[in-house]
């Protein structure tokens, strides 16, 4: 689905739908041309399903998770006409919330619940940083902050990310 688009001074809101809750996208014009870019929160679960019209769903695997994220973003940025590649974009934060394991139940199983914790954020750093070193090698990586939730709208997936980034048109060939 094409992006709606409203542009409202130096911001530009790209959306779908007629009556939109949010923006997948709003871009901030600066003063040199460049665009910093606000990406919305979305999950490697039930959110990259939809986005990229994935088949299969995943849930609870961040070495899965992350790289969806990155590419329904990469998408976004292409629906959008900024850029062809994530990699054409500087990260400058990326916000994470981290899900407790969905399984085993922490009050039947409390041993398996910690493990199934510390399995999710091993993963997830490891994912993490895999992602940025395979798909922005000479980017540098951004600032991260990391909340670890109950849970998030999306019951599948272990992370919601959203970030911020910036798009620097001299550095384009």
């Amino acid at each position: 689905m094409a992006f709606q688009i409203k542009k409202r001074g130096k911001v530009t809101y790209y959306y779908q739908g007629e009556d939109p809750v949010l923006s997948a996208l709003v871009t901030e014009q600066q003063s040199d041309g460049d665009l910093k870019i606000y990406f919305s929160g979305l999950t490697g679960g039930y959110s990259a399903k939809g986005v990229l019209n994935l088949d299969e769903l995943t849930t609870m695997e961040p070495e899965i998770e992350v790289p969806l994220v990155f590419r329904c973003w990469e998408k976004w940025l292409q629906d959008a006409g900024i850029c062809g590649s994530i990699a054409d974009v500087d990260f400058i934060e990326v916000h994470a919330f981290g899900c407790q394991p969905k399984t085993p139940n922490p009050l039947v199983d409390p041993e398996g619940f910690k493990k199934e914790q510390e399995r999710l954020r091993a993963a997830y750093a490891t994912a993490y940083r895999k992602f940025f070193k395979e798909n922005c090698p000479d980017n540098g990586v951004p600032a991260r902050f990391t909340v670890h939730v109950v849970d998030v709208p999306d019951q599948a997936a272990s992370y919601e990310f959203y970030a911020t980034a910036l798009y620097q048109k001299s550095l384009q060939k």
